[in-house]
């Protein structure tokens, strides 16, 4: 099969390579899945560069994100049948035309879902429905200030916010993207490189200001000066680079609570919440009320994930990047 190996630590994705290796063999507690898209992450650029928390021993595959066809089943393991679309999450071996993979990494995908679409659900609508709804605990009508709201986490925040009946105001860094954004359904849309933004949030709040604030990308400082009283603020991310240091005493003055979400940890952590958000989310997507959005163009080829990634790091994409491995059927 084809795929993407990275045998030193890259100075740019650039520089990745497609090279023939063997179709990996299943393990007793794995399926085999045909790959049909690629979830293509910022988090993917800082692997092969070696800046990532996760560094995998060479040689490696990037991608953490795919969706598919099952082709091999666990015998351990009834919830998949040959032939099954699944979607699912791996530590590396996305960028590929097949990946062996634990069987409880992978769901069936939802009836109204693509395999595009699909690529792009199992990291950011569970992150962004634990951090609105088991960290910020959104209620009907309440207002939500989501940051970076054109990105897939931010795209995933405006749908799960409205599905949960809220007012939602979408931070963006540009102007061209505000219409992405009220397609899914935000309400108001803001620039938050204009100097004056907070006063814009205040402005649509009344001069109340948002009851929460989903911030993937490291305002939260800026952000405390258009909350409301008793306001939650989520941190998810640090997209701008910086790690903040925030003034304790905003967070007195208005009764606020600063708390983060690390999706990925409840697996360790608190497991038993990881079925509820699955069931929320899947509720959610068969009854029409959330959808990844497709970047376009789409990148086909293996070939072109490193023009999918470049993309990326300039800022010039919303919603999910997706990359194809091949445009014509493999033969196992």
């Amino acid at each position: 099969m084809r795929a993407i190996v990275v045998k030193n630590w890259l100075k740019d994705p650039s520089d990745m390579e497609v090279k023939d290796i063997p179709i990996p063999k299943p393990k007793e507690d794995e399926v085999l899945v045909k790959i049909d898209s690629v979830g293509a992450n910022f988090f993917d650029i800082l692997m092969v560069q070696g800046k990532y928390q996760i560094k995998p021993q060479f040689p490696f595959t990037p991608g953490a994100e795919f969706s598919g066809t099952v082709v091999r089943v666990s015998h351990s393991d009834d919830r998949f049948k040959i032939g099954a679309r699944v979607f699912g999450s791996n530590a590396t071996g996305s960028y590929a035309e097949y990946i062996a993979v634990p069987s409880k990494q992978c769901y069936n995908i939802p009836s109204r879902l693509s395999f595009e679409q699909a690529a792009g659900f199992y990291i950011t609508y569970p992150t962004s429905y634990a951090g609105l709804v088991l960290r910020a605990n959104v209620q009907k009508n309440e207002w939500v200030l989501i940051h970076a709201a054109a990105g897939g986490v931010g795209i995933a925040a405006i749908q799960i916010a409205k599905a949960l009946g809220a007012n939602v105001i979408a931070a963006v860094g540009s102007e061209g993207k505000f219409d992405i954004c009220k397609e899914q359904g935000a309400d108001y849309c803001i620039n938050y490189r204009d100097n004056d933004w907070t006063s814009k949030v205040l402005a649509l709040t009344d001069n109340m200001g948002v009851n929460v604030v989903y911030d993937p990308v490291g305002l939260v400082e800026k952000s405390l000066k258009c909350v409301a009283w008793n306001a939650r603020v989520v941190v998810v991310g640090f997209a701008a680079g910086n790690i903040e240091r925030i003034a304790a005493n905003r967070i007195l003055l208005k009764n606020v609570s600063v708390t983060g979400v690390h999706w990925g940890a409840y697996a360790r952590n608190e497991p038993e919440r990881i079925q509820e958000v699955w069931k929320a989310l899947f509720d959610m997507a068969e009854n029409g009320k959330i959808a990844p959005v497709v970047y376009k163009p789409v990148f086909y080829g293996l070939d072109k994930a490193k023009d999918a990634l470049k993309a990326i790091a300039n800022r010039e994409t919303y919603g999910k990047v997706v990359v194809k491995p091949t445009d014509t059927p493999s033969k196992l």
